[in-house]
C-alpha cells in the first residue's frame, strides 16, 4: 500500500465525534432525489448533472437546502433520512454525533406532530447504533431567518421533548437576519429545561456576533466562530471561559468564508488555546466527510494521531449527552488508542 494510502486508511479508521450536523443537509444527494421521485417532486433545480447539490453563495445553499426539505413529508421520511445519515458517518469512523434538527421541517413546530417525528427518529437511531455502533444524539435549532416568533415555537418543542435523547437547543440560519438577543426567550425556555446550548455564529457576522451570542444567549458552544480571530482579545476569552467551537472547516472553504484551508484559522485558534472539534455541517453540500476533515486538515497542518485525539477529548468533553454516554463513548476511544 503506497503511504499516502495507508496515511488516509489509518486516517478514516480513527474514531471521531461531530458536534455539528445539520440531519436534512446530510441527506445524501441519492436519497432525496429517490423520495423526490416516489412523491413525484421536480426538484431537477436543485442538482447538478451528476446529480449533486448546486448553488451559487450561502443565500443560494439556503434555498437549496429548503427546496430539498421539501420531500421530507412524514415521520417515516425522517426515520429512512436517520439511516442514510448513520450509515454514512459510521462508514468514516463517527462513533457520536449531534444532530441538529429543526421542527420547521418536521410537523410545522406542532408539539404533537414534533413527537411522531421524533419517536421514528430514534427509532432509527436505536437500530443504527445496534448495526453500526453509532451513538446520535438530537440538537433542537430554531432557524434564525424564520424570525423570533416561529424561534419560540421550536423551543417549545425543545422542552417538552428534552431528555436524554434531545439534548441541546441552537440556532442556526442566516446570520445576517436578526440580533442573537432577539431569540433570548426561546433560548431562556430550553435552558429551563435543562439543555444545553450552542448557536451559529462567527461564519458570516464576524467576530461581533461571536460576542453577542456569548453575552445575549449564555451559550456554552459556538457554531463555526472561527472569525472570532479577527478579534484576539475575543479569541483570549473564548480559550479563558472554555468556549468550545464546532469547527467546519471543508464548509467555510466552500462557501468562501476562507479561499483555501492553508488560511483558515483553526490551527491559529487551537494554538492560541481555543477549544477546537472539527465537523462537516452539511456534507453533501460541501463535498466532504470525517475523513475528508481529517485527511485535509493533516496535509493544510500536519496534524497527527495525537493532535485528532485531543480534538475527539474536547468533544467528547464538550458533548451535550449524560455522563453514561459518555462514558461509554470514552471506553471506545482508549480502546482505540
Amino acid at each position: 500500500m503506497r503511504e499516502d494510502e495507508q496515511r488516509r486508511s489509518e486516517l478514516a479508521a480513527l474514531p471521531k465525534l461531530e458536534l455539528h450536523l445539520h440531519h436534512e443537509g446530510a441527506a445524501p444527494p441519492a436519497f432525496i432525489r429517490q423520495l423526490a421521485h416516489e412523491k413525484r417532486i421536480d426538484l431537477h433545480r436543485i442538482f447538478d448533472e451528476r446529480g449533486n447539490y448546486v448553488y451559487d453563495d450561502f443565500v443560494h445553499f439556503l434555498s437549496v437546502y429548503e427546496a430539498a426539505t421539501e420531500v421530507l413529508k412524514s415521520p417515516e421520511d425522517f426515520a429512512r433520512l436517520t439511516t442514510a445519515v448513520l450509515e454514512q458517518s459510521a462508514s468514516h469512523g463517527v462513533i457520536y454525533s449531534e444532530t441538529f434538527l429543526s421542527p420547521d421541517f418536521c410537523g410545522g413546530s406542532d408539539v404533537g406532530a414534533w413527537r411522531e417525528y421524533l419517536h421514528a427518529m430514534q427509532e432509527a437511531a436505536d437500530k443504527a447504533e445496534r448495526d453500526w455502533g453509532i451513538t446520535l444524539r438530537g440538537v433542537i435549532t430554531c432557524i434564525r431567518h424564520f424570525g423570533p416568533e416561529k424561534a419560540k415555537r421550536a423551543a417549545l418543542c425543545a422542552a417538552e421533548t428534552a431528555g436524554d435523547w434531545i439534548v441541546g437547543f441552537g440556532i442556526a440560519g442566516d446570520e445576517n437576519m436578526g440580533k442573537p438577543k432577539d431569540f433570548a426567550w426561546s433560548f431562556d425556555m430550553a435552558r429551563e429545561a435543562g439543555l444545553k446550548l450552542t448557536a451559529h455564529a462567527g461564519e458570516w457576522g464576524g467576530p461581533q456576533s461571536v460576542r453577542e451570542a456569548l453575552d445575549d444567549l449564555r451559550v456554552a458552544r459556538i457554531g463555526h466562530g472561527v472569525r472570532a480571530i479577527e478579534d484576539l482579545e475575543l479569541v483570549d476569552r473564548l480559550a479563558e471561559e472554555g468556549i468550545v467551537l464546532e469547527v467546519c472547516p471543508g464548509s467555510n472553504v466552500q462557501l468562501g468564508v476562507y479561499p483555501d484551508l492553508r488560511r483558515h484559522p483553526i490551527e491559529m485558534l487551537r494554538e492560541r488555546g481555543v477549544k477546537v472539534t472539527v465537523s462537516t455541517d452539511d456534507p453533501p453540500f460541501f463535498h466532504t466527510t470525517m475523513s475528508k476533515e481529517y485527511e485535509d486538515l493533516h496535509r493544510a497542518f500536519g496534524w497527527d494521531e495525537e493532535i485528532f485525539g485531543s480534538i475527539a477529548a474536547i468533544a467528547l468533553d464538550a458533548a451535550f449527552c449524560d455522563a453514561t454516554t459518555k462514558e461509554n463513548l470514552r471506553k471506545k476511544l482508549e480502546t482505540a488508542a
